[in-house]
């Protein structure tokens, strides 16, 4: 029996670990996302790279929804992935303005 009970404790708290309800704010990532798209805005990728800079935005977005929502599994994804396109934008932007130096 105990063996049993020890079993289902594991098994749930894995579950849960893997629902993103053992998790905390996404404080670090959220920050994280919005310095990139900041840089990335600084960096003329508006103009530049507006695709990959809008990705990141919205996913930002979502992201922010999800906090209130209290799904930070989900939150910490998106900011994640924020950050990633606004990097992306950032890179492409300055690609281009070294090619119009050039």
């Amino acid at each position: 029996m105990f063996r049993s009970r020890a079993h289902n404790i594991l098994l749930l708290t894995a579950l849960c670990a893997a629902a993103g309800c053992v998790t905390s704010p996404p404080v670090q990532e959220m920050s994280d996302a919005r310095q990139a798209i900041s840089a990335a805005e600084e960096g003329d990728a508006a103009r530049l790279a507006p695709e990959s800079l809008g990705d990141a935005r919205r996913y930002l977005e979502e992201a922010e929804r999800q906090l209130l929502q209290e799904a930070y599994g989900l939150a910490r994804a998106n900011a994640l992935r924020a950050k990633s396109r606004a990097v992306q934008a950032l890179a492409s932007s300055q690609a281009v303005t070294e090619v119009e130096r050039n």
